[in-house]
Formats: structure tokens, sequence, C-alpha cells
């Protein structure tokens, strides 16, 4: 009987120079008979670096994250790569934490209910009881776990145990209205995707749509990023905006960003399930 196909994604970045890609598709050419499913890359001219996705499926037996990692390292060492392969038989464990505001928690659930997302939704982790019902009506564990300046310390060591018990490989911070500390951070690199409600690095902090209210911008904005130990600095993965004008009051302006909000974190949880983002110098590369 012949070996099932197994379809993988290779990720690359390395110092830009000629012949990366020959090689590159050469190797998984005459080592696993490869069938190329999708294939782009990106040059930094300024930072002379390249950047490569490779999307293939392989009949060869025996294909696996191991056996790849022996044969290719010689090849990775030679154009000082660094690399990561994804296979796509291998779903990733998400957690989703949220505060009170609900409406991005609800886009998501339903996009993975309706099987947009390829993961595992492990848990729900939330400062409230509001996101119970949701959490239920989706059938997704539901952990309340309540924090003041007093039990921060204590609440994130049982957040990290509830990751490591699930096996978290991706956290979604859905409007979750608290500062991870930079350990917590730590622990989870590029691996911690936020939204916030405007178009960083315009209004960062608290309370942006009143002060782009009080500003009286014609445009707002939403931002989904990695997150990183400074606050809303993290490398941006998408944006979006919509135009306001005089006749919209702050609640119409709330709610036109929401909009917003649910599409740009969407799209970046689709793009990093799909194994899309490359990160470096505080920005990304999203491959179409």
């Amino acid at each position: 009987m012949p070996s099932p196909s197994t379809t993988a994604t290779l990720l690359i970045d390395c110092p830009d120079r000629k012949g990366i890609v020959v090689s590159i598709i050469n190797f998984l050419v005459q080592h696993y008979d490869v069938n190329i499913l999708n294939a782009d890359q990106h040059q930094d001219v300024e930072l002379g670096l390249f950047f490569m996705r490779v999307e293939f499926s392989t009949d060869a037996p025996h294909f696996d994250e191991a056996a790849f990692r022996a044969v290719f390292a010689p090849l990775a060492a030679g154009f000082s790569m660094n690399w990561r392969i994804a296979f796509a038989n291998a779903p990733q464990n998400v957690a989703i934490f949220v505060s009170q505001y609900l409406h991005c928690l609800a886009d998501l659930l339903h996009r993975h209910q309706t099987s947009e997302f390829h993961c595992n939704l492990a848990l729900i982790i939330s400062n409230h009881e509001a996101a119970r019902p949701l959490a239920d009506f989706y059938k997704v564990p539901f952990y309340y776990l309540p924090v003041t300046a007093d039990t921060k310390s204590g609440v994130e060591a049982e957040q990290q145990a509830l990751l490591a018990e699930n096996n978290v490989d991706l956290v979604i911070l859905a409007r979750y209205m608290q500062i991870l500390s930079p350990a917590f951070v730590d622990a989870y690199p590029r691996r911690i995707i936020n939204v916030h409600h405007s178009f960083l690095p315009a209004f960062s902090g608290a309370r942006p749509y009143h002060a782009a209210f009080a500003r009286g911008v014609k445009l707002i904005g939403a931002t989904s990023h990695y997150v990183t130990e400074v606050l809303d600095e993290g490398p941006i993965i998408e944006q979006d905006v919509t135009r306001v004008t005089q006749n919209d009051q702050l609640p119409s302006l709330i709610q036109k960003g929401r909009d917003l909000e649910r599409l740009v974190l969407s799209r970046a949880v689709q793009w990093h399930l799909d194994h899309r983002i490359l990160s470096y110098a505080n920005k990304t590369v999203i491959f179409a």
C-alpha cells in the first residue's frame, strides 16, 4: 500500500544571497519527491534578509520533523537559516483570554465552529463571568480567574498551569483587559496575539476610542499584533480602518471600531494557524 500523503509548511528566514530558492526546492524534490502546493518569498533589501514559505505534500515514508531536521540541518547551516516546519495534520491547541467585551470572543467561537480555524480550542480564561454563557453554548471549557493587584502573580501562575496542562500553542487576547507580566510573555514568544482598539501607534493605551473621538479623527482603526513586554508595541500582524464623520457620536464610533476588531483579530489568528507569518525586527512578513 502507498504511504499516505503528508502536507507540511516550511518557513525560513536568513541573510539574503544567491542560490537559496533553488537549493531549497532541489532539496525537497530530491529527498522527498514533493509536490509544491505554494511557494512565496520576500526580501528586506535594507536589512539584507530573505524570507520564504513553502507548502508541499509528499508520499515519502517516515516523514516527520525529527527525520526532516536531521537531513535539512546541513543545508540550513550553510545559509545561516532560522527555520521551522509545521505539519497540516497537527492542529495547534488554542486558548482565549477575555474580559467583559465579548464581540471578538463570539466571532472567534463562531469561526471555530464553522471550521474556519484549523485548531483545537482548548479553553477560555476570563477575569469576569460574562463569557461563561458563550463558552457553555460552544462547549468550550471555561475558567473564571478574577484578578486584583494583590492576586495577579498567583492568577498568572494558575493561568500558566492551565496552558501547560492543555499543551497550548497559541494564546489569543480577545479584549482581555489585563497586562501580562514579562515572565508570562517570555514563556510564549510570538505565540500571544492581542487586538488593540486603535490604529497603532496612534491612541495606544487605555480608552483609545474616547481619545480618537475627542481628537475629531476622520478615520478610526484596529490592530492585531504579537504581544511583547512593551505594551502595544509588539510586531503588527494586521490593521484595518473605517471612516467616521461628525455624525458619529461616541457609541456609533465604538460600534464601528468593534467591527474592525473582529476582522483584524480573526485574520491574524487565521494567518498564524496557517503558518503564514514570520516576525523579525519588530515587524512581520505575511505570506498570502
